[in-house]
């Protein structure tokens, strides 16, 4: 029997290819002759760089970029085997959990780090990047992001402003001559699972910046610089990047890497399985066992389980999923496209027990599943 061993991580609790490793050890046990094959995976959230990076046979860049607040914070992202493509997320350099509580404000925060990480990869030789943009602080419409790659961008006296959603309303020109980034010499594809406009009751500011500390009076101030912003921007670019779906993803970088970086926007799953082959594996393949925290209703909603699942279907191999907590019911389970699903959790467990003993209990229910399977 050929298992493909495809999880995503256990959120808090272990990255997928640890995660991968421990149902292996289990299946190994109950199914000695079974040939085994570890693939993890993402959804093109945290984790991502990650995972493509180990798929490529590539390696991590450790590098000393500007946080959301300017400060100084090493961050990493991945260079693929060939050095041809960088796998970054925005979150490594302008993330959310990079400030404690009360210094969440995007007014004042910046993509400047995520636009050093970009001019880092391609000075190494980079001509494709993939970019996760999940998890940011910002809402500057990539202004930060633009800045590092050699953008100014003036106010009416012609002064340079500082690349903050603060300053979104008072740009008045946005100066490229300076810019060393080539959208005809590098593809940018930007990994985004929301559609989002730029701005409005449904954009950027009014969805997504009290989740990073603005208040009632700074989403007003912000959405209404981002009206501001994407005028500008269609004027220099002669592109209404405004109401694209994702345009509004990550205080707004989706409208920004459209513009700035010729990026196209694609979910994350849909570039994390091309990227990784997943479907090419599928015809010499039994059985894939897949995995993450949780399944329930919304797992039918784009999460990494049904897009392994429903993957899977066209190519007539049945799914088993592993997951820490199973609210799914049986008819949804099976709309997800699984043949079956197990909640690893062998008894009453606080959240605490239940991520620190998370790789035992895959091992586990992964040898009871094994068994079951070998007629054992």
């Amino acid at each position: 029997m050929k298992i493909l061993i495809a999880c995503d991580s256990f959120k808090d609790a272990l990255p997928a290819l640890e995660a991968c490793q421990a149902i292996g050890r289990g299946l190994a046990k109950a199914l000695p002759a079974a040939e085994l094959t570890l693939f993890p995976l993402a959804d093109g959230g945290e984790g991502t760089a990650k995972i493509l990076t180990w798929h490529s046979r590539g390696r991590r860049i450790l590098l000393e970029v500007s946080g959301p607040l300017f400060r100084p914070v090493t961050s990493a992202y991945g260079l693929s085997g060939d050095g041809q493509t960088a796998f970054i997320e925005m979150a490594a350099a302008s993330g959310l959990p990079l400030l404690n509580p009360a210094e969440r404000n995007p007014l004042l925060t910046t993509t400047f780090g995520t636009g050093e990480l970009i001019r880092d990869a391609v000075g190494r030789g980079a001509r494709r990047i993939l970019l996760g943009i999940g998890g940011s602080a910002t809402n500057d419409a990539g202004l930060g992001m633009a800045a590092a790659l050699g953008y100014r961008f003036l106010d009416e006296k012609g002064e340079v402003l500082k690349p903050v959603g603060a300053s979104l309303s008072r740009v008045s020109f946005i100066d490229g001559s300076q810019a060393c980034f080539g959208p005809e010499s590098v593809k940018v594809e930007v990994l985004c699972d929301v559609g989002n406009p730029l701005f409005g009751e449904q954009g950027a500011a009014f969805i997504y910046a009290p989740q990073k500390g603005a208040d009632e009076a700074a989403v007003r101030e912000l959405d209404a610089g981002l009206r501001h912003f994407a005028r500008l921007l269609e004027g220099k670019f002669g592109r209404d990047f405004a109401n694209i779906p994702g345009a509004g993803a990550a205080g707004g970088l989706g409208a920004g890497a459209m513009a700035f970086l010729g990026a196209t926007l694609r979910p994350g799953i849909e570039a994390v399985m091309e990227w990784t082959g997943f479907g090419s594996r599928l015809p010499d393949t039994d059985l894939v066992i897949t995995g993450e925290g949780k399944i329930d209703r919304q797992t039918l909603y784009g999460k990494l389980i049904h897009g392994v699942a429903r993957r899977a279907q066209v190519q007539g191999v049945p799914v088993i999923a592993l997951c820490g907590a199973l609210t799914a019911s049986p008819e949804e389970v099976g709309a997800i496209g699984l043949k079956a699903a197990f909640c690893i959790q062998n008894r009453p467990l606080s959240l605490a027990e239940a991520l620190q003993e998370t790789a035992l209990n895959l091992e586990r229910t992964a040898y009871q599943v094994g068994r079951v399977l070998g007629g054992g």
